[in-house]
């Protein structure tokens, strides 16, 4: 039950117009934050997140970014500064998944696109974020990364994703220690399979859904709003001691991995 953990915070999520971004500002709304909703093609899925903050009865405000682009990004935040006058929390969730090919069959664009989304992109919010949180002269804030639990664990076919996800896995740990004395925490979510566009052919066949959750403990994939409360932990003061880690939400998934050896 909402206890408004994040009252009086504004959050900027990237990729909130569906799945864990979207369920996420809903979350972060019934806490009490305002929220930077954050789309790149679909403004009607990001226009319904809106909605639901506004339902919430905090503010809102939509704005599109390619987040691979680093003028987009700076463009972006000054759009949520200029409407929202600061971002308190920032959850770095937009990205591509992996393109499914083997190494030696990945042309060079496709790896540089989930590169430069997933790891560029993230870099390039935080990097802002951490600017004007110095220019305000105050203390604290969260950065939250969505990765995965492919930032530790790899998938054959998944080299573009893997390497990126594993990036930003180091990226959030060099932050924790450079943003410690600003008392700003950084952390990874790393979920495992959730019901997002992401699987939207598992969410769209039974069968398949079960074919790929049988090596997931809780025999499940996780909603989006279980991950989302998870980030409203790492949102609010109740997570102040903890930075730098990652934490897996995944049914058990990286600890049955070595089952059937």
């Amino acid at each position: 039950m909402a206890d408004g953990r994040l009252q009086g915070k504004v959050a900027l999520i990237t990729g909130s117009d569906s799945g864990i971004g979207q369920a996420t500002a809903e979350e972060f709304a019934k806490e009490g934050a305002d929220v930077v909703v954050v789309y790149l093609h679909d403004r009607a899925g990001a226009d319904t997140t809106r909605l639901a903050v506004e339902a919430a009865g905090q503010r809102a405000v939509v704005v599109q970014c390619d987040i691979s682009d680093e003028a987009a990004v700076e463009a972006m935040f000054d759009e949520a500064l200029k409407t929202l006058g600061a971002v308190d929390i920032l959850m770095n969730n937009a990205g591509v998944d992996a393109s499914g090919q083997d190494v030696a069959d990945l042309p060079t664009e496709v790896f540089d696109k989930a590169i430069r989304t997933n790891l560029y992109g993230t870099f390039y919010c935080c990097r802002r974020y951490v600017q004007e949180r110095k220019a305000e002269g105050g203390q604290g804030g969260k950065i939250i990364n969505v990765t995965s639990v492919h930032e530790e664990i790899p998938n054959a076919g998944g080299s573009d994703y893997d390497c990126s996800k594993g990036a930003v896995r180091n990226l959030t740990r060099t932050l924790a220690l450079e943003l410690a004395p600003l008392r700003i925490n950084v952390n990874n979510l790393a979920p495992g399979m959730v019901l997002t566009p992401f699987n939207q052919p598992a969410i769209d066949d039974p069968d398949l859904l079960d074919e790929q959750v049988q090596s997931i403990p809780f025999k499940r994939a996780a909603r989006p709003a279980e991950i989302a409360r998870l980030a409203v932990f790492l949102a609010s003061s109740d997570s102040d001691y903890v930075t730098g880690s990652s934490y897996y939400m995944d049914g058990g998934l990286m600890r049955n991995l070595g089952q059937g050896a």
